[in-house]
């Protein structure tokens, strides 16, 4: 196995798995892109064993701090591993994240599971190296009767990847419906965004809708419709506001089969179009749950105004005594500087809001405390003052 070793070692002793190129002592392209790599300190000290892409920013991700061999057992304790913690934590749960990358020591890997339907995205190309035997070992621990690759996201293409998305095991001629909070939702994992669903909110909207009392909702990029659906077991009707057609005719599905498609009104909009135009105090609850606006540190500053524009902006459409959940999941939008944001959009409105909670992702996506960059989900539920 080859051996590499760093110059700097401290942030990898603390607990990171991420190792940069500027980091090596010598160049990441004298190795073969997606090989096994032991990592040592300057003093020859044992830090690590991961894969190596010299074409990638980020050079090593860690598999294990320990001297083990990276082979099929591996992968399949660590899933197992993995399996096992979302069966603690979510006991009642038949659709959930099985394996969320870093947080699950398996960076590069993130596994979605829809009833009977495996939603898988490889992301990296050391991941990438050892497919066939992570396919296998979920055929042994699962049996799904459906495995979709939903390898379309960007991030491979940094990788020296190719994007694809396909079916390679059975047919979705019928799509998975997955329960979530004693609620029914279609799940379309090959056409979706990500795998097909988000999962990370899922305690999020009980939270929310365990405020709401009757009045009018608002859900603003309402996707497949998820936190509309919630929201309209316990208001009079909600609008669900989104630029995509296909996004808001599944979420007529949605409320069709949980019995409140009457309550549900569906505007095919621009976001921000659509605030800009609604009238002021309009709604009793507000969710405001944006795709990333921040993709990366180059446009972080502009991301910053969208989100305060945005927010400042809802916020106009609320009635006194009213709830808001706002949310952000960029992970370049760090707790403390969403919060500022949202502060900052508060005093644009001239308006005082209460904090209810600060919530993160679902348990299924757990953060490590060694990685920062593995809590991405910010969640604020606020009532006026």
């Amino acid at each position: 196995m080859n051996k590499v070793i760093l110059n700097r070692a401290k942030r990898i002793q603390e607990g990171h798995l991420w190792i940069f190129s500027n980091e090596l002592a010598v160049s990441p392209k004298n190795f073969t892109p997606g090989s096994i790599v032991e990592v040592f300190d300057k003093k020859d000290n044992y830090c690590g064993t991961g894969y190596i892409n010299p074409n990638s920013l980020i050079s090593i991700r860690l598999l294990s701090k320990n001297r083990e061999t990276i082979d099929r057992n591996f992968f399949k304790t660590r899933i197992e591993n993995a399996f096992f913690y979302r069966r603690r934590v979510m006991p009642d749960a038949n659709s959930f994240r099985v394996v969320y990358s870093e947080a699950d020591s398996l960076p590069g890997l993130i596994i979605d599971k829809f009833e009977n339907v495996l939603s898988i995205q490889f992301l990296t190309l050391g991941m990438e190296t050892f497919k066939n035997i992570i396919l296998d070992v979920l055929e042994e621990i699962f049996s799904p009767l459906v495995i979709i690759l939903k390898n379309d996201a960007s991030v491979r293409e940094l990788e020296g990847l190719s994007l694809e998305k396909k079916v390679i095991k059975g047919t979705l001629d019928k799509l998975p419906v997955i329960d979530e909070n004693g609620l029914k939702f279609e799940v379309n994992p090959l056409e979706g965004q990500k795998t097909g669903y988000f999962f990370d909110q899922r305690e999020n909207r009980k939270a929310f809708t365990a405020l709401a009392n009757g009045g009018k909702a608002l859900d603003l990029f309402s996707y497949t419709g998820a936190w509309a659906v919630s929201l309209a077991k316990k208001v009079n009707n909600v609008t669900l506001v989104d630029s995509s057609e296909p996004a808001l005719e599944k979420a007529k599905v949605n409320a069709k089969l949980n019995g409140v498609l009457e309550k549900c009104e569906f505007v095919k909009s621009d976001v921000f179009d659509f605030i800009k135009n609604a009238s002021e105090f309009s709604y009793e609850i507000i969710v405001v749950d944006p795709p990333a606006f921040a993709k990366n540190k180059s446009n972080l500053k502009q991301a910053i105004w969208a989100y305060r524009n945005l927010n400042s902006r809802a916020m106009r459409l609320l009635k006194p005594g009213g709830f808001m959940a706002v949310c952000s999941c960029s992970h370049h939008i760090k707790k403390e500087v969403f919060i500022e944001i949202i502060r900052a959009a508060a005093k644009d409105t001239n308006m005082n809001f209460k904090i209810v909670e600060l919530r993160s992702q679902a348990k299924d996506h757990p953060s490590l405390l060694s990685m920062p960059e593995t809590e991405y989900l910010k969640c604020l539920l606020l009532t006026t003052v």
